[in-house]
């Protein structure tokens, strides 16, 4: 019984060692399940700090407070200094979907609130893409991945048009 409180103990901490920090950019509704539909527990302000606990397709639990619940991944942003690497390098959320509610249909995560003059005024940030490259697999990382999920290689075809 003493080691599986000990074991406990150090997986909270261990756990409490990977935590992450954000905020949040706009006024967000904290859900009580990673759903759209999802009854609403409170509304969280603009700037409001959050830690995040865990991330499920487009959703993120977070706690704020005594509360603990689900925002739109969308919704925050990590305060810097705080992001602490994935055992998973982020290979796993890269191919996740959304789920949009109880009926369990997908859709996948795209970009939103870049205007096209946003884009065009936009600037490179060297630190950022340093910061990124942490993130690369090598050939044989995402060999050992596809392998893990039992992944199939699949021949794509060019659209018409589309060779070069």
């Amino acid at each position: 019984m003493k080691r599986l409180i000990v074991a406990f103990l150090a997986l909270g901490f261990i756990a409490s060692a990977v935590a992450e920090e954000a905020i949040t950019l706009r006024s967000t509704e904290l859900k009580d399940k990673p759903y759209s539909d999802a009854k609403t527990l409170l509304t969280l302000p603009e700037r409001s700090k959050v830690e995040v606990l865990m991330r499920r397709a487009s959703w993120t639990q977070v706690k704020s407070g005594t509360s603990t619940g689900w925002v739109k991944m969308l919704s925050l942003q990590l305060v810097r200094g705080t992001t602490q690497r994935r055992a998973d390098n982020g290979l796993r959320s890269l191919f996740n979907v959304a789920q949009t509610g109880r009926g369990g249909s997908s859709v996948t995560t795209g970009v939103r609130g870049l205007s096209e003059e946003d884009l065009k005024n936009s600037k490179p940030n060297p630190q950022e893409l340093e910061e990124a490259k942490q993130y690369a697999a090598t050939k044989d990382e995402a060999k050992r991945f596809a392998k893990q999920g039992k992944l199939k290689p699949q021949q794509v075809g060019y659209l018409p048009g589309g060779e070069r």
